[in-house]
């Protein structure tokens, strides 16, 4: 898994326990998933069209710096699948895994568009 993002925790991302909201740390993933698939399959026109289970393992507070890794699992037609972990780089603990999360490739109507990628690749500039 690579490991692209990294993320410190401040105070206005903190749940009344005071560690890590979940919904932020879900929205820094989907984010990120966004970007690396608008690389990958050189569109801009990227959604996130499901998330399989969601396993919370292990939380963060503030001051912590926490990493957003991604693995691709298959390239479809229109869509990539990833797979997601998001660790604590302070307490080395997975906080997050995510087995399946599919992104689908829009055309400029926002319908499904085949992409004709089958392997990771960098852009260039």
């Amino acid at each position: 898994m690579l490991f692209h993002t990294r993320k410190w925790v401040k105070p206005e991302d903190l749940n009344p326990n005071s560690t890590l909201f979940g919904g932020k740390l879900l929205a820094w993933i989907d984010e990120e998933l966004a970007l690396y698939s608008i690389i990958q399959l050189q569109n801009s026109r990227i959604v996130t069209k499901h998330m399989s289970e969601i396993n919370f393992r292990s939380s963060a507070r503030k001051g912590d710096i926490v990493e957003i890794g991604i693995d691709v699992v298959k390239f479809g037609k229109t869509s990539i699948t990833l797979a997601c972990e998001v660790r604590n780089i302070m307490t080395r603990e997975t906080i997050i895994t995510i087995d399946s999360i599919t992104m689908v490739s829009l055309d400029e109507n926002g319908k499904s568009q085949v992409h004709g990628k089958t392997e990771i690749s960098v852009v260039k500039d």
